[in-house]
């Protein structure tokens, strides 16, 4: 396993997976998908249905937001490049 993914990341990523997720790789890029697989060595999440998205914050809403999508099918993202990973609730997913 890798010594610089902590096992509790993927205990969370293991329980979630069938569930959409927005994986972020730095401020304004990130990947939204559904999470299919956990990898322990590399480190790593598959996401189907996958899209790369930009995101913005503003000044007056400092809260990034999905301001553009592009479809990419299915990817891995590499755990030791991503600052964040953000689960969906039911309502987020209703929002599509």
């Amino acid at each position: 396993m890798s010594e610089q993914v902590s096992p509790t990341v993927f205990h969370f990523l293991e329980r979630h997976i069938g569930k959409k997720a927005v994986v972020i790789l730095d401020r304004d890029f990130g990947y939204e998908g559904k999470i299919e697989a956990v990898s322990h060595v590399p480190p790593g999440i598959w996401l189907a249905d996958a899209e790369a998205v930009v995101l913005r914050a503003t000044l007056a809403n400092p809260i990034p937001r999905i301001v553009s999508r592009e479809k990419k099918s299915e990817i891995f993202v590499n755990l030791n490049s991503v600052q964040r990973v953000e689960i969906l609730s039911s309502k987020e997913k209703q929002k599509e």
